[in-house]
């Protein structure tokens, strides 16, 4: 599903030369409209990779879930952390689950296996 921005809340990234949305789209579909608000250029064409929705500082942007699997009015809403994203899930009854789901590896230097002592 192609992403829904909601309007009231994009600003454009005006602090930003380009907006990220923009920066991180893979298929090069994320633009600004006449209105200065994000849009999806060719909604068919989204691979639904979510990173326009992840890196949103507004949470303008939101992903709706496929209706195979969620039905209208299901969403998945990201909030990304350091070395986390947080997922919330609303259902179509509004149920809210949330996930944790770590993105890096935590460096930890006394486990240096290249030690040889």
């Amino acid at each position: 599903m192609p992403p829904k921005v909601l309007i009231t809340k994009c600003d454009g990234c005006k602090a930003e030369k380009e907006p990220l949305c923009e920066q991180v789209c893979p298929g090069d579909l994320m633009t600004l409209g006449d209105n200065g608000k994000a849009i999806c250029r060719d909604p068919r064409d989204c691979w639904d990779c979510m990173s326009c929705t992840k890196v949103c500082p507004q949470g303008a942007i939101e992903t709706r879930v496929p209706y195979q699997i969620g039905y209208h009015g299901a969403k998945l809403i990201p909030m990304m952390g350091t070395n986390r994203v947080t997922w919330t899930s609303i259902d179509i009854d509004g149920k809210v689950e949330r996930f944790i789901v770590k993105n890096r590896n935590e460096i930890n230097d006394d486990d240096d296996e290249d030690d040889d002592d």
